[in-house]
C-alpha cells in the first residue's frame, strides 16, 4: 500500500515496536488505516495533523481479550456500559475490547450475541464478542455455525460455576470439535468445581467464608486440575483451545507441555495476577480483591511472573468487572454470593509494562505481543495489533520515562477504586488514535461519539501462534 498524497494524520519521530522488532520509523495513516510505515528520513507527506512521539514508543492499540462489560451477576449489575467502559479503554491505550455474550437461563447462545452487539453501539472503541455454550443439545451445532458466520469464533466455556454457567466435560468436548471445525477455538475458566465446592464447604465449616479468606475457597490445584483434564480433551479431538486468567506456573507449564507434544493451546493472565498477591486479603478492604481465581500467595506471583518473562504466556486480559466497593461489602462475609471482579480496563497497560518492561526487563517486542498482538491474532482480528501498512490505525504512545500514580479519582471506570491506588506506575499513554482519530493527546480526551466498530472475526488456522 503506498502512501498517499495527503494524509490525515502522520505519527513521526518515535521509535516504532512490533513482535517482530522496532526502531524509528514515520507512521502515516489516511481513512482510519495506516497507508504507510516508512523511513523517518523521507520527508512527511502533506497531511491534516501530525503527532511529534520524539522519545517515545509508538505502539498498536492494545486488544482486551477479556472484558466483562455492563454484566448481571444474580442480583449484582455492573457498573458501567459501553459507553463508560469504552472510554476508559481508550484513556488506558486500550482501542479494542472483547466482550462475553453470556446467555440468561433459557436464552440462546446466538440471541446473547445478538443482545450484546446491540448494546455496544454506543462504544467508542472497536468491539468483538465471545460466545459462550452452557449446555449441549441437537440445536447447539446449528447455533455454533451461526455464531461463526456472524463473526463469533470464540466460545467461553466454565468447568465451574455449577447451575449457573457451568458446561459439563461432555458438553466441552463437543464444543472443542464442533468449534474447531468452524474456524474457531474454545475460551475456558478451568477450575475444578467439586474441588471448589468442597473447599467452600470447609471454609464455611471453619468460619472461614469471609472475603479475607478468599484463597481457601479456591486453591490452585482446582485450577491446575482442571487444565488437565481440559489439555486432555483438547488433545483428543485435535482442538485449539485457550485458557482464560491463568494464576499459577504449574498451570502455564501444563499448557506448555502440551503445546510441545503438538496441542494448540494457550495461555492468557491477567495484570492483577502479576502484580498483586494475597496479602491484600488482610488489607483494610479485602472485598475489594476478591476475584475468581483468588489472588495467589507472593512466591506462586512470583513464579507467575517468571513464566511471562521468558514468553510462556500469550497474551494479558483485564478481566474487567466494574463492581463498586459497597456492592462488594454488602456480602463479603460470604465469598460464594459476592461479586467477584476487579476493575482494570484503563489500567492494563501501566501495571503490566511497569511489572514486565520496566521491573523485569521485558523486551518491549514481547509485551506488544502479550498486549495487543497475539489477543488479535487469537481472536480473528486480522487488522488489529500490528503497525503496518494495511490494518487498522489504532495506535499508542507510551512515554517510557513517565511516572504517575494511579489513584482512582484520576481514572474513568464506573466504580469508586482502584486495586493499584497510589501505585507508581509506568506506560500511561500520552497519545492514543483509535481508527486514525486522536482521542487522546495533551489537551485531554476527546470524545469521538459511538463510532466503534462491531468486529467480526476471521477463521483462525491451526497455528496462530508459535
Amino acid at each position: 500500500m503506498s502512501a498517499p498524497t495527503h494524509a490525515d494524520l502522520v505519527v513521526h519521530g518515535g521509535t516504532v515496536v512490533n513482535v517482530g522488532g522496532s526502531g524509528p520509523a514515520t507512521v502515516v495513516v489516511s481513512g482510519g488505516r495506516i497507508v504507510a510505515v516508512q523511513d523517518p528520513s523521507l520527508p512527511l507527506p502533506p497531511h491534516d495533523r501530525a503527532v511529534d512521539a520524539t522519545g517515545s514508543l509508538v505502539i498498536p492499540g492494545g486488544v482486551d481479550p477479556h472484558c466483562h462489560i455492563g454484566q448481571r451477576l444474580g442480583e449484582y449489575a455492573q457498573l458501567d456500559d459501553y459507553e463508560s467502559a469504552s472510554i476508559a479503554a481508550l484513556w488506558g491505550g486500550t482501542t479494542t475490547v472483547i466482550d462475553f455474550a453470556i446467555p440468561d437461563p433459557g436464552q440462546r447462545p446466538i440471541d446473547a450475541v445478538h443482545e450484546r452487539r446491540k448494546l455496544a453501539e454506543i462504544s467508542r472503541c472497536d468491539t468483538a464478542l465471545h460466545g459462550c455454550v452452557i449446555d449441549w443439545d441437537d440445536s447447539t451445532p446449528a447455533q455454533i455455525a451461526e455464531m461463526a458466520n456472524a463473526g463469533v469464533r470464540t466460545i467461553k466455556l466454565f468447568t465451574t460455576y455449577k447451575d449457573v454457567v457451568m458446561a459439563g466435560p461432555d458438553t466441552v468436548l463437543e464444543v472443542l470439535r464442533t468449534l474447531h471445525a468452524q474456524g474457531g477455538i474454545a475460551y475456558v475458566h478451568a477450575e475444578a468445581n467439586h474441588v471448589i465446592e468442597d473447599a467452600q464447604a470447609l471454609a464455611v465449616a471453619a468460619g472461614e467464608a469471609a472475603a479475607g479468606h478468599m484463597p481457601r475457597t479456591r486453591p490452585e490445584l482446582a485450577e491446575a486440575s482442571a487444565v488437565s483434564q481440559v489439555l486432555a480433551t483438547a488433545e483428543h479431538v485435535d482442538a485449539p483451545v485457550y485458557f482464560v486468567h491463568q494464576t499459577t506456573a504449574e498451570a502455564v507449564d501444563l499448557v506448555r507441555a502440551a503445546r510441545r507434544r503438538g496441542v494448540r493451546a494457550y495461555t492468557e493472565t491477567c495484570p492483577h495476577y502479576l502484580y498483586l498477591d494475597e496479602r491484600t486479603y488482610s488489607s483494610e478492604h479485602p472485598e475489594r480483591f476478591v476475584c475468581c481465581p483468588p489472588l495467589r500467595a507472593p512466591e506462586t506471583v512470583a513464579a507467575l511472573r517468571a513464566r511471562a518473562l521468558v514468553g510462556d504466556i500469550d497474551t494479558l486480559g483485564s478481566d474487567h468487572c466494574c463492581y463498586s466497593t459497597s456492592q462488594k461489602t454488602e456480602h463479603s462475609h460470604d465469598v460464594r454470593v459476592m461479586p467477584n471482579g476487579l476493575p482494570g480496563v484503563e489500567t492494563r497497560l501501566a501495571v503490566t509494562f511497569t511489572q514486565l518492561v520496566v521491573r523485569g526487563g521485558m523486551p518491549v517486542e514481547r509485551f506488544v505481543g502479550m498486549f495487543a498482538t497475539n489477543p488479535a491474532r487469537l481472536n480473528g482480528l486480522t487488522t488489529k495489533g500490528v503497525i503496518a501498512a494495511g490494518h487498522d490505525a489504532d495506535l499508542v504512545v507510551v512515554d517510557p520515562g513517565a511516572r504517575r500514580s494511579a489513584r482512582s479519582g484520576d481514572l474513568h471506570m464506573a466504580t469508586d477504586y482502584t486495586p493499584y491506588e497510589g501505585e507508581e506506575l509506568a506506560g500511561w499513554p500520552t497519545v492514543v488514535v483509535g481508527g486514525g482519530r486522536v482521542v487522546l493527546d495533551a489537551d485531554g480526551f476527546h470524545d469521538p461519539g459511538p463510532v466503534g466498530r462491531a468486529l467480526e472475526a476471521d477463521p483462525m488456522p491451526d497455528h496462530l501462534i508459535t
